[in-house]
């Protein structure tokens, strides 16, 4: 007999650094910490999430996000004893010869090759599918880690895809949308033009339903610092493993945490 799993999956993006500000690219080569902005972001959203439970946290190992992990951790009530994983495949897109360089400068590249800046890419830097394999090989990852430390019995998943949630795509709402009934919620803090990719592939490759009423303008469009994407996914038993039987978006780059600090700067 077959069982079902059920998860909720936050995605977050790491908080701004002094290279956001400048508009500058960062990739993978330009490892920056974050901006006294990038900080108080952190700090913002720990608190949003302070009473929510994680029962995994997976960190791209570039210090940006693991220092906005930590700041979510150290301001979290419920997590004392989750530790996170620094996860390689997780790391921001690679953008090659323009790291560290203007934004401007891949638009002007994107340009003269005729070409969307968003689906350029530049020489030495990863392919848009190059970055979904190695979503794709974190899912994988993620899922049968699931499989080992967490119990599949007694979980009726079907009813999960229907609880709770914000029913738009708004930033307002509260930090536990979509959050009941299932006690495995895993964070994972990643990059902007990573999650990107990787809610794209949920929503087009995996067929993940949407909030009622959103726009794809709105799903696709740039995380910002510290913005937040919550899925339910439902996963099945099979004999080459876990594999992902339905997945639901509750949410997409939510941000009002950020609502008051915006309004102080």
């Amino acid at each position: 007999m077959s069982h079902n799993f059920a998860l909720r999956c936050s995605f977050l993006r790491s908080g701004e650094t002094q290279y956001n500000r400048d508009k500058l690219l960062q990739g993978q080569g330009v490892d920056t910490p974050l901006s006294v902005t990038g900080e108080r972001q952190g700090e913002a959203v720990g608190q949003y999430l302070q009473d929510i439970s994680f029962s995994n946290v997976f960190v791209s190992n570039l210090q940006r996000a693991v220092q906005t992990a930590e700041l979510i951790l150290r301001n979290n009530t419920r997590c004392s004893g989750t530790k996170m994983i620094l996860e390689p495949l997780l790391r921001e897109r690679s953008f090659g010869i323009v790291e560290g360089r203007p934004k401007e400068s891949l638009k002007n590249m994107a340009n003269a090759a005729g070409q969307s800046c968003r689906d350029y890419t530049p020489p030495g830097g990863e392919t848009l599918d190059q970055v979904k394999t190695r979503f794709k090989k974190f899912l994988s990852f993620l899922f049968n880690q699931l499989l080992e430390s967490h119990d599949w019995s007694g979980q009726d998943a079907a009813a999960t895809l229907k609880d709770g949630g914000a029913p738009d795509s708004t930033p307002c709402g509260f930090a536990n949308d979509g959050l009941d009934g299932v006690p495995v919620h895993v964070l994972v803090v990643s990059h902007g033009a990573y999650i990107r990719i990787a809610i794209k592939h949920m929503v087009e490759d995996l067929k993940c339903s949407l909030p009622e009423g959103a726009k794809m303008s709105q799903v696709f469009s740039p995380c910002p610092n510290t913005g937040i994407s919550r899925f339910i996914i439902t996963l099945q038993r099979s004999d080459s493993g876990p594999v992902l039987s339905a997945a639901r978006c509750v949410f997409v780059n939510r941000h009002d945490h950020l609502l008051n600090l915006e309004a102080v700067e």
